[in-house]
């Protein structure tokens, strides 16, 4: 590595890079990726793909004018470069920390980050969007969206590339092909894709041929046809007509990634076409880092390391998805209807060790959540017994094939939420706090949230053995507790246990992943002369509504803590329930404030929406001081 940033501090705006010779421009790139290990192995972050990008990034800034021509990145986990040449140098290092900058692009952080994305495969429909607004503001800037070969798996890229081809605008998509989404590609696409690169052979006599045409005199339109039609005889030679071609964009690739004067020439030349374009460029994800090179999936998300020495493995505990992975593979083993699908989540949801064991009964069907839930659906439908493992804020894509593909015909689908709840340094797009609300509401369908080790087990077998339709299972990113004997209490439907009880006038329910925050507050109160007895709703979906009465009026204030958003959560209807019963307490809700979260790690979240154990213990202490001594008959409804 280079020490110092010379160039790239010098880097204000993207037009500043127009003094730089392509001697200074690769320089740069080194001193990109510098920057970017630097402070991703600080911070941590997304380093694979950042340090794949950079040249990519460099000739965009330099042929494009942003922000009044579009540059929108797909998911956005690959925007570090973007952001440091875009005058965020001197702010990089708080990157993904609380109130610097976003590991992704956001509109309210720079005007050059002209569209918000977190969520794969949105980048096309965004782009053509801003594209044709452009145009019908009577406006002439351009607009460009990268995707990466992961992201094109997606259903909603298809659609967006159908109605492009149809406006006919010049939208310029680029193709980030590397091989790699998070997990390794998979599937048709990914061969499609590799057949593409190998047929670089007429790209290259196109080149060739274009320049020499340049050199040539003025000549008549018969001449020129009679070029074209060579150059199309060649082309049936060497490189038949694709998918893109087929949809209506003009084709132009595969180019070298990490060139920066090759990517600058095509993108200027693509740049003159009054049509959409497809521009594939082949890119090596964690390049500049042998490391990351190697193991691209295991430098995808890092949290703080050593560059020289690699990824640490830094274990404070068992995490909840830990103890999934060992035993979704114990269930495996037991059953052999259990069948594992991922949506290019292999290694983050906890499936590597079931794949391993298992290969015919893993499917990582790619970035398409829609399709996981379907497809598990229809292998439910022959009797077999599918789990969908999937980050919390992923599943909102597939909220109808939820509904519509597995409740409705109550199948026995296990939907396993990992990173629900507060999700640290991602920031807003990937909170994982509207699960509850919406599901909750969803006829046939189960919603658990385990508090502990025991818990998950319990749960994880209810779902496979008796759930008779689909089950959430919904826990955080972090530590998994392993509780206390309550934990191992039998699941009973619709019911919660208690995991403390002392005959008190106050109650805190709970989501389980708020557990240890809890029994912090509890110890607070304790310390106050205040007593609360503690419940671990354990079920959020279905109740049984005349065991949670008949618990609710044992107490003069009851109140529900969720991991979760309160409009439409569990204590929104634990409130309901109360006042059509004519139950005796005041039920209050303490949930995740009714916005969208900036990032901070998940105690900083926790301690903004007063879900610590302090802001608990605050909140149910102010509420209890309005009780008027022991009031058993008096009810309030909130």
């Amino acid at each position: 590595m280079y020490e110092g940033m010379y160039l790239l501090s010098t880097i204000h705006e993207p037009q500043d890079l127009l003094r730089l010779n392509y001697s200074e421009l690769n320089r740069l790139a080194f001193e990109l990726r510098d920057k970017i290990m630097t402070t991703v192995s600080r911070n941590g972050g997304h380093l694979a793909s950042n340090l794949g990008v950079v040249e990519l990034a460099i000739a965009l800034h330099r042929v494009y004018d942003s922000p009044r021509d579009k540059i929108v990145w797909d998911v956005g986990h690959q925007c570090y470069a973007h952001k440091l040449l875009t005058g965020r140098f001197e702010a990089f290092s708080s990157l993904r920390k609380a109130g610097g900058l976003s590991g992704f692009p956001k509109t309210g952080e720079s005007p050059h980050d002209v569209f918000g994305t977190g969520h794969a495969s949105t980048s096309i429909s965004a782009a053509l969007g801003l594209l044709a607004g452009e145009r019908l503001l009577g406006g002439t800037g351009r607009a460009v969206a990268v995707i990466g070969d992961g992201a094109l798996t997606g259903g909603l890229a298809y659609e967006a590339l159908s109605h492009a081809g149809q406006l006919a605008l010049p939208l310029v998509v680029i193709l980030n092909d590397n091989k790699m989404s998070i997990s390794p590609n998979v599937g048709g696409l990914s061969k499609y894709l590799s057949r593409l690169s190998m047929k670089a052979r007429y790209q290259s006599f196109r080149r060739k041929f274009d320049s020499l045409v340049k050199k040539l005199p003025l000549i008549g339109e018969g001449v020129y046809g009679g070029i074209v039609r060579i150059k199309r005889a060649v082309k049936a030679i060497f490189y038949t007509d694709n998918f893109f071609v087929d949809l209506g964009f003009e084709y132009v690739g595969p180019i070298e990634g990490h060139h920066i004067q090759q990517l600058e020439q095509v993108l200027k030349d693509v740049r003159k076409l009054d049509r959409p374009v497809v521009v594939h460029v082949i890119t090596r994800k964690g390049k500049g880092y042998g490391l990351a090179e190697e193991d691209p999936g295991s430098y995808h998300g890092v949290s703080s390391f050593s560059v020289e020495g690699g990824v640490p493995v830094f274990r404070k505990g068992t995490t909840f998805t830990d103890v999934f992975s060992r035993l979704i593979l114990e269930a495996g083993r037991k059953d052999p209807r259990v069948v594992a699908i991922t949506a290019a989540m292999e290694k983050g949801t906890g499936l590597s060790a079931f794949k391993g064991e298992f290969p015919h009964r893993f499917f990582d069907v790619g970035i398409t959540e829609e399709h996981a839930v379907t497809f598990a659906a229809g292998l439910a439908a022959q009797g077999l017994r599918p789990v969908v493992a999937v980050y919390s804020t992923f599943i909102q894509r597939a909220v109808d094939q939820v509904i519509h593909d597995t409740a409705l015909q109550k199948l026995p689908v296990t939907l396993v939420l990992d990173h629900s709840g507060f999700v640290s340094d991602d920031g807003e797009t990937h909170q994982g706090l509207f699960d509850i609300a919406l599901f909750r509401p969803v006829p046939y369908l189960t919603v658990l949230a385990p508090a502990g080790e025991a818990e998950l087990g319990l749960m994880l077998n209810w779902s496979l053995t008796v759930g008779a339709g689909p089950t959430v299972l919904r826990y955080p990113k972090g530590l998994c507790p392993p509780g206390c004997d309550g934990f191992f209490l039998p699941l009973e439907w619709g019911r919660g246990v208690f995991i403390r009880r002392q005959d008190a006038s106050l109650c805190l329910a709970f989501t389980g992943s708020l557990y240890t925050q809890v029994l912090d507050a509890a110890e607070i109160l304790d310390a106050q002369g205040i007593s609360a007895d503690l419940y671990n709703l354990r079920f959020l979906k279905p109740i049984d509504e005349a065991y949670f009465v008949n618990v609710l009026n044992r107490y003069d204030l009851f109140i529900v803590i969720e991991e979760g958003v309160g409009l439409g959560g569990f204590g929104e209807y634990a409130a309901a329930l109360g006042q059509r019963e004519n139950c005796i307490p005041r039920i209050l809700t303490l949930g995740a404030q009714d916005r969208f979260m900036s990032q901070g790690n998940r105690e900083e979240l926790l301690q903004r929406n007063g879900l610590n154990g302090k802001g608990i213990a605050l909140f149910a202490a102010g509420e209890y001081a309005k009780i008027p001594g022991v009031l058993l008959s008096q009810t309030a409804v909130p």
